[in-house]
């Protein structure tokens, strides 16, 4: 991937033509990676929620915040799976919010309707930032120890690959929400990190992690 390639995917200007929303409307957006535990935006309320027929999957590159151009870092977008569900964190804000929000998620997201099921079974239609298949960003699959090598070296703006992935690891767990693919990743990373293939960096949240009980 090519720094020409992260400039194609920013998709800051699709997103603000594809919904026309009045500032104050009120609107509900899903979040199911980085979305769940930094909240860095402004909400109305919140609640734990999930969609159906996608799955979680650390398949988009990140060249603008979890790696660089030259070491491009892998981070979660959702792949169509019929009869899966997908576990994160839904907010209601005021559509005004996309604006930075699409800047945070430019780098291959587009917005999409979709319905949401909130905490307690009540259905809503809601916002989600999807990278499919055809933004230059798109990484796709790969072998769980190399996605781990991969995520263990890369690092950008926002910080490391790892601390993404070990945050991620663990909001869900604090949502009680159990995803083998996140969790079979935070493994084998720790795994990596111990034998030396993906290099250590500081961080509290693996004394942690180390010592729990994996779902």
């Amino acid at each position: 991937m090519t720094g020409s390639a992260c400039i194609a995917a920013d998709t800051i200007a699709r997103n603000a033509a594809r919904h026309r929303l009045a500032d104050d409307e009120p609107v509900w957006l899903f979040g199911y990676g980085s979305l769940i535990y930094k909240v860095d935006f402004p909400y109305l309320q919140r609640c734990p929620a999930s969609v159906t027929g996608y799955q979680r999957r650390f398949w988009q590159g990140s060249e603008d915040h979890r790696g660089t151009p030259g070491r491009p870092g892998r981070v979660v977008t959702l792949v169509e799976e019929p009869g899966t569900r997908c576990g994160g964190m839904a907010y209601q804000v005021a559509a005004r919010v996309f604006r930075a929000l699409d800047v945070r998620e430019k780098n291959g997201y587009l917005r999409l309707w979709t319905r949401l099921w909130l905490a307690g079974q009540k259905e809503v239609d809601g916002l989600i930032y999807i990278a499919g298949p055809d933004n230059p960003a798109f990484l796709g699959p790969a072998p769980d120890a190399e996605l781990a090598r991969q995520i263990g070296v890369a690092c950008g703006p926002s910080g490391s690959n790892s601390d993404y992935l070990l945050h991620l690891a663990r909001a869900l767990r604090d949502l009680d929400e159990y995803d083998p693919h996140v969790f079979a990743l935070e493994k084998a990373l720790l795994r990596a990190r111990k034998s030396g293939i993906a290099a250590p960096e500081a961080n509290p949240l693996e004394a942690e992690i180390s010592d729990l009980e994996f779902f």
